[in-house]
């Protein structure tokens, strides 16, 4: 049992973070994400490890939300429940649901059914699982769309594995045969689900013997080898119609090994109420992969790191298609930008970061390991080299104007404008903070060791080997027309006493 002071905070986490479920809306998505995954191996939430910069969590519930303004959320929250909500935080129809015991997922249902007014709401309700990191709209849609037009009463999302058969531990779904076993048609009733039956269960039957199912009054054969080599797989997303779900979910039983409530069950609760239970399969099959440990969850990076390439690799040049990172808001402004017409001519080099909130620009070139992130704008030909960090702190602006090139290893962060053709060359750090920006005029070369901070240097300017700490720095014109150049410029230093030359002990 959870302490009451912790108890306390989740309550009040919770309470804030929820919002109202509009009854006006005809669907719910409730998202199990209660579960903390011990096979991961973290003290992180298995919900809040990230699949391309996004946590799982979040990743699965701006796929029910993004083309559904009206979809209602209801996320299960459990171990780390407050990590979980305060990284959803608080949106327009979800709310929260506390399961503070985890006894499986038909149990965590019915702790998110506890939130909705049974007579309120009559519409859909789907079901997911909050690991489902590669799930999109797109399928979500497509999933919403089975449902409705087959009728049915209860759908299962499946997938369909396509490894070797040896190598396939996941449940099967069972479905309605053309015909049962006295060769009669099955009808209407073929192809619907029977049964989700789990692979240790197909290994523990009789070799010869068929495993017996009955279905609407016909009964089905199947034998051990036709489950084995059915690779139609349970994905854990569901659709139901609510007031059926209302009417079969609370007299779902525990009674089972584990004392745990499986959302499975309802499988055979609806077809024993003569409730239909259909099963449809996504176009992308990838996006049913769910995750339990490390090198699972690296696969999931990696398709979706595929699918990133797939969508840029005739629009910029990516140097190692498996070695970058471009956030998916500036992967849509690479696709819009293209639309224009105008050839982008960007270029994107090995490790190359590219963060949330940067704004690109033609001829572009950012070199190998560069790192980019926040409210960063590019100009035209501006070219940034290799293990450099460019960043803002949040609600900050930084300006790199037209051919601005800015040299290997260097770092540039926060508040900053440099103006057109400035070159920083490597050895440099410049940080601008809200109170003291950095401006950097037009021509302005900086090298050697040099560190700036909200300082504003007038353009042609030349810097070298220097410190410059909230200074204006003039342009000034000598008689032959040369710019004044500054080199090793340095405040005046402090401890100056507590350091002596090693020379002198010899």
């Amino acid at each position: 049992m959870i302490l009451e002071k912790t108890r306390e905070q989740i309550t009040g986490t919770l309470e804030e973070l929820s919002a109202n479920i509009d009854y006006n809306s005809k669907e719910v998505a409730i998202i199990l994400a209660a579960g903390h995954g011990k096979r991961i191996k973290s003290h992180k939430s298995k919900m809040l490890h990230s699949i391309w910069g996004v946590p799982t969590v979040e990743r699965v519930y701006n796929s029910c939300t993004m083309g559904n303004n009206s979809m209602n959320t209801i996320i299960v929250v459990g171990i780390k429940a407050v990590d979980v909500m305060k990284v959803i935080g608080k949106r327009e129809r979800n709310v929260f649901a506390y399961q503070e015991v985890q006894k499986g997922t038909g149990h965590a249902v019915q702790v998110a059914l506890e939130k909705l007014d049974a007579g309120k709401f009559d519409g859909v309700v789907y079901v997911l699982p909050g690991d489902m990191g590669l799930i999109d709209p797109e399928s979500i849609q497509e999933f919403k769309r089975n449902f409705i037009n087959s009728g049915n009463d209860m759908m299962v999302l499946t997938g369909i594995f396509d490894g070797p058969v040896a190598q396939n531990n996941y449940g099967r779904i069972i479905r309605v045969k053309d015909k049962d076993v006295k060769g009669k048609n099955s009808g209407a009733d073929e192809g619907k689900v029977i049964e989700i039956m789990e692979h240790k269960d197909i290994l523990a039957l009789a070799e010869n013997e068929p495993y017996e199912l009955e279905y609407n009054g016909k009964t089905y054969h199947y034998s051990k080898s036709e489950l084995l080599e059915n690779r139609e797989y349970n994905s854990g997303v569901y659709a139901f119609k609510f007031r059926y779900l209302m009417e079969l979910i609370f007299t779902l039983s525990s009674d089972n090994a584990q004392n745990e409530i499986y959302i499975t069950d309802l499988i055979y609760a609806f077809n024993h109420a003569n409730h239909s239970v259909g099963a449809s399969s996504p176009s992308k099959s990838y996006v049913v992969m769910g995750f339990n440990d490390k090198s699972v969850l690296r696969d999931m990076e990696n398709l979706f790191r595929h699918n990133v390439y797939e969508s840029l690799k005739n629009i910029i040049e990516i140097d190692d298609p498996e070695d970058f990172f471009i956030e998916e808001g500036i992967v849509k402004q690479i696709i819009e930008m293209d639309k224009k017409g105008t050839p982008l001519d960007i270029r994107i080099g090995k490790g190359v970061h590219l963060g949330k909130g940067v704004q690109l620009n033609y001829d572009l070139h950012l070199k190998k390991h560069s790192f980019i992130e926040g409210g960063v704008r590019f100009g035209k030909g501006v070219t940034i080299g290799e293990y450099t960090h460019i960043s803002t702190y949040p609600d900050q602006i930084m300006e790199l104007r037209d051919n601005v090139q800015i040299y290997s290893g260097d770092m540039v962060k926060g508040n900053v404008i440099l103006e057109e053709n400035v070159t920083i060359e490597s050895g440099v750090i410049m940080t601008g903070s809200d109170e003291f920006p950095i401006r950097i005029g037009k021509n302005v070369l900086i090298k050697g060791t040099t560190y700036i901070f909200g300082s504003v240097i007038e353009e042609d300017v030349f810097i070298e080997h220097s410190i410059i700490v909230k200074k204006k720095v003039h342009k000034i014109v000598k008689r032959d027309g040369e710019v004044q150049k500054i080199r090793f410029y340095a405040p005046m230093p402090a401890g100056i006493d507590c350091i002596e030359s090693i020379d002198n002990k010899h």
